[in-house]
């Protein structure tokens, strides 16, 4: 079972790692988005190995069906989306990736040798099945959002708000500005006039 768990795990990262590598690499914008998406899901996936089933489906719900829809949502509403290219190219760009791997490894690899991995087990209270203490679940994940962490979170819901409403006014004035369609009756309208119009100046002349 733990052999399995550890291929599980070693699958996962391998997706997450490369979904996030696709996503910063890929010229079309578009697909660099459906790559992050495919993070996140790792991501999910990830903590449900972990046994974290309530994070893992707020990371479906808050990441995968909100947080990439709104991306989504401002790459189409994008102006001149198609003449988007990379800003660092050639040899700037791999000096950037070593630049950003010394950091990221400067910040993880303290963190990887000073950790202790050998996780202790639950100490289980006497009479009883359930362990001493308990793991914080929904219930105390709500209770900290709503005192400990609430500036947080409200900071959070008015910054996705600020975000929706800049998307609806970059959509009407993309309307505004876009050419109406004509519909069929009113393209079979305008095509009669026309008509209509030439046989006139034809009788004039």
């Amino acid at each position: 079972m733990n052999i399995l768990i550890q291929v599980i795990f070693g699958l996962l990262s391998a997706l997450i790692v490369g979904a996030a590598m696709m996503a910063v690499t890929v010229r079309n914008i578009i697909h660099a988005a459906l790559w992050l998406i495919a993070c996140f899901f790792g991501v999910g996936a990830l903590y449900l190995l972990l046994e974290a089933e309530f994070i893992a489906v707020v990371q479906v719900l808050i990441y995968v069906g909100a947080v990439s829809i709104l991306i989504l949502f401002a790459i189409m509403l994008t102006r001149q989306i198609e003449g988007a290219r990379h800003l660092v190219t050639g040899w700037r760009l791999w000096v950037t990736i070593a630049i950003c791997v010394a950091l990221f490894a400067t910040v993880l690899v303290p963190t990887l040798l000073s950790h202790n991995w050998n996780v202790p087990p639950p100490v289980i209270a006497e009479g009883s099945d359930l362990p001493a203490e308990p793991l914080a679940g929904a219930a105390e994940l709500g209770r900290d959002f709503v005192f400990v962490y609430l500036l947080h979170f409200q900071v959070t819901g008015v910054l996705l708000t600020m975000a929706l409403i800049g998307a609806i006014v970059i959509a009407f004035e993309e309307r505004a500005r876009r050419r109406r369609v004509l519909t069929l009756a009113e393209e079979h309208a305008l095509r009669e006039q026309k008509k209509n119009r030439g046989t006139e100046e034809q009788e004039n002349r």
